[in-house]
């Protein structure tokens, strides 16, 4: 384990390979090469070690794919779906998680319900935090600007977030990418019950009383996100 922390280390201390790492997690799809090379003004092949380099020490996996646009099949990269944890000394919260979740989860109803009230807790507390950062209010913000904030709080939490606010419909569809309790919620669909409570509880902050309703689930479903809609009220 020890060795290859230090090649994690090693691989990410170069800080244009880091900054791809980070700019592929923020895509909603595969990359290429090409598109590395161009969106970090670099010669391909100097994109290709960089990528290559990630891909070894398991944070990238590819394959070979064609683009339709004939010639020979493209090699596309996203990221791994491995656990990158460096620590010193080491600590083991996943498993710690997995312990807690279990015991709750063994309660049967009350266990759930204990899940979802703790998550929706966490969250509203987790936007009110944020929001006094600002030391702006909530209730003097248009529905446009209380999206803006609910957008960076999911980003601040990891969720590779899509928002997108329907004046017209009033309405909100809110996608998360990337599950920060994937490992844990996919044997255990109370971890997927006590999250979409928390995101409730970011949304209440803002739109009391509102309720997110699940459109899709990747834990589920063969799908990329996580989908949700609401319904908010103009005040």
């Amino acid at each position: 384990m020890e060795q290859h922390t230090l090649k994690i280390t090693g691989v990410l201390s170069d800080p244009t390979r880091y900054s791809i790492y980070q700019y592929i997690g923020k895509q909603k799809r595969d990359v290429t090469v090409q598109e590395i090379a161009d969106t970090f003004k670099i010669h391909a092949n100097v994109a290709r070690l960089h990528l290559s380099k990630l891909e070894e020490v398991n944070m990238l996996v590819s394959d070979t794919k064609k683009t339709g646009k004939g010639g020979r099949p493209s090699r596309f990269y996203r990221l791994s779906d491995e656990v990158i944890s460096i620590q010193f000394p080491f600590r083991d919260y996943q498993r710690l998680a997995e312990i807690a979740i279990d015991s709750l989860a063994s309660l049967g109803y009350e266990g759930i319900e204990a899940l979802r009230k703790t998550g929706l807790k966490f969250g509203y507390e987790a936007a009110h935090e944020f929001v006094s950062s600002f030391n702006q209010n909530p209730e003097a913000m248009a529905p446009a600007e209380k999206t803006k904030f609910i957008e960076q709080i999911a980003i601040n939490q990891g969720l590779n977030p899509e928002l997108h606010y329907d004046e017209q419909k009033e309405e909100i569809t809110f996608r998360i990418y990337n599950c920060t309790f994937k490992e844990v919620a996919k044997d255990n669909r109370g971890v997927c019950a006590m999250h979409h409570s928390l995101m409730n509880g970011i949304f209440q902050y803002f739109f009391p009383d509102v309720e997110l309703k699940e459109e899709a689930n990747m834990m589920k479903q063969n799908e990329l996100a996580c989908t949700y809609t609401t319904a908010i009220v103009s005040s």
